[in-house]
């Protein structure tokens, strides 16, 4: 069985991977069954880029609202006839909260009749089979994948699906969704849904799409990582006439768009996480009319989005009016404006602006700068030992950067007398070698009768006296070593005393218990003693 739990971990970026988290505490902590569905679970499994969480509760999720946003998530919109949350959660990253329910079309183009359901009834409702999957994020059922419609199988094949003959004609708006997928993934419908599709079309399906089905719509080009190929794509199909009459690919600022998808993938390669949805709208609809602009946005359900739109211009001319005055008068300032101002506003301002100046500081950030930054730690930060364990490493570090930025670090020499003072103290000489016998020669000493032989070769005696020391005598058994333990005073033993000449001595009188031998040390000091003697006289 395929571990999606460390699927899912590891294709969600870090910030994702905590909202999922923060979702899922808030539902646990309400007693609410949450899954995360739809099309979250498809790029999991494709591969695709996730852009953004679509997760299912089986209950009433407005009731959550309050909660959410003491978690930290911001609303973005609500719907409440399907009982769905738009929110933002912390790290700019999208999320959609839905009822699980079940929908049901008496006509065609009315709104479906909506009730609560289970998961199971939920996915079956859905449009593709590669959108009817749900992951649980349940406690004891944490990791289960459920795919009744084996959507898994599609992902491999490539293959768009759907769930019945019925499926165009219940929701219209699914034969625009089936072309930008179609674009989008460069996957082909499956024979029996292109049959579906192509009878849908003839029959003019779509003129009873319903309105906040069109505001998706338009608000899912904002997300696409090819934009303009799904607007030909909308457009060869007839469909972008019905998000909007006069919207048409001729109205699209094409070379903007392409120079915005670029520079996007060259923040993103630097490590910035940038939401582009705003820019890529403004691009899209650079010819039209504001009129066709603001009816377009009255349709899109997600309010963030529409204020992100709205003052994207506004707010990167005020960044371009900083960049042109005392706050980044040097590059290190000019670095410090940037660094603290929105991803969105610096993308959107590297591709819109014709100022030389600002262009030029931008471009700056984004690549020069960045190779500057790199020589960080310099030479001789390591040469005196400034190095990232300790406490002032960030701050040298930091500070060195903004004087090489302003060319105030030109040489060895300037570099080396600005570090110095920040150079740890050299470390203490090791001690001295000990002299003389060391912990181990004292461990090593020899035995005492081993010493005792030495003594008796150094008063002067003979090779022959020094070989008559009595080797390191073994260890006694227990008996021998209590004889041995005897004070000198004692009596020696009755066996010593001499038997009468014609008796005979008894078998027992030599036991090894009752006459322990003398010890070695004794008998060398005796054959010492006289020696000791003649050094008196002398």
């Amino acid at each position: 069985m395929a571990d999606y739990i460390y699927t899912m971990e590891i294709r969600l970026t870090p910030d994702q991977l905590k909202g999922v988290n923060l979702v899922q505490d808030v539902a646990r902590t309400a007693g609410i069954t949450l899954y995360l569905t739809g099309g979250a679970i498809r790029d999991i499994i494709s591969g695709f880029t996730i852009r953004d969480l679509d997760f299912t509760v089986q209950g009433n999720p407005l009731k959550l609202q309050k909660d959410f946003e003491r978690a930290g998530a911001q609303l973005a919109g609500l719907d409440e006839d399907v009982r769905t949350l738009f929110l933002v959660l912390p790290g700019n990253v999208r999320a959609e909260i839905g009822m699980a329910r079940t929908e049901t079309y008496e006509k065609v183009g009315k709104p479906p009749a909506v009730a609560p359901a289970s998961i199971q009834e939920d996915l079956r409702r859905r449009d593709f089979t590669v959108n009817a999957m749900a992951l649980s994020l349940n406690e004891g059922s944490r990791g289960l994948l459920l795919d009744p419609f084996n959507g898994v199988a599609d992902i491999e094949a490539k293959l768009l699906r759907i769930l019945h003959n019925y499926s165009f004609v219940e929701d219209p708006s699914r034969l625009i969704r089936a072309t930008r997928f179609a674009a989008r993934f460069h996957w082909p419908l499956e024979e029996r849904t292109q049959q579906r599709y192509d009878a849908a079309k003839e029959s003019k399906y779509i003129d009873h799409i319903s309105r906040a089905s069109i505001g998706h719509e338009i608000a899912q080009l904002a997300h696409e990582d090819d934009p303009l190929n799904v607007i030909r794509a909308l457009e060869r199909e007839d469909w972008l006439k019905v998000l909007h009459p006069h919207w048409s690919s001729a109205k699209v600022d094409t070379n903007g768009l392409a120079l915005l998808m670029k520079t996007r993938q060259q923040m993103v390669d630097l490590g910035y996480t940038v939401d582009p949805s705003a820019a890529v709208m403004h691009f899209l609809t650079a010819r039209l009319s504001e009129k066709d602009i603001s009816d377009l946005r009255r349709q899109i359900p997600r309010k963030d989005l529409i204020e992100a739109w709205r003052d994207i211009e506004d707010h990167s001319k005020e960044l371009a009016k900083r960049l042109t005055g005392k706050e980044a008068a040097t590059p290190s300032r000019t670095w410090n404006l940037l660094s603290s101002a929105r991803p969105e506003m610096i993308l959107f301002l590297a591709v819109t602006s014709r100022n030389q100046t600002v262009a030029q500081k931008i471009k700056n950030f984004l690549t020069k700068w960045r190779q500057v930054q790199q020589r960080i730690p310099l030479p001789e930060m390591t040469e005196l030992l400034i190095t990232p364990q300790l406490p002032e490493y960030p701050k040298i570090a930091r500070d060195v950067f903004m004087l090489l930025l302003d060319g105030k670090l030109r040489s060895r020499t300037e570099t080396l007398k600005f570090l110095k003072p920040f150079a740890p103290p050299p470390p203490p000489p090791p001690p001295p070698p000990r002299r003389g016998r060391g912990p181990k020669a004292a461990a090593g000493a020899p035995a005492p009768a081993v010493v005792a032989g030495k003594k008796g070769a150094a008063a002067k005696g003979k090779g022959k006296a020094a070989a008559t020391a009595a080797p390191p005598a073994p260890v006694a058994a227990p008996a021998l070593q209590s004889a041995a333990a005897k004070p000198k005073t004692q009596a020696k033993p009755e066996s010593r005393a001499k038997p009468p000449r014609k008796a005979k001595p008894p078998k027992v009188a030599h036991t090894p218990a009752k006459h322990p031998p003398k010890p070695a040390a004794k008998r060398s000091a005796k054959k010492v003693a006289p020696k000791k003697a003649k050094v008196r006289k002398r």
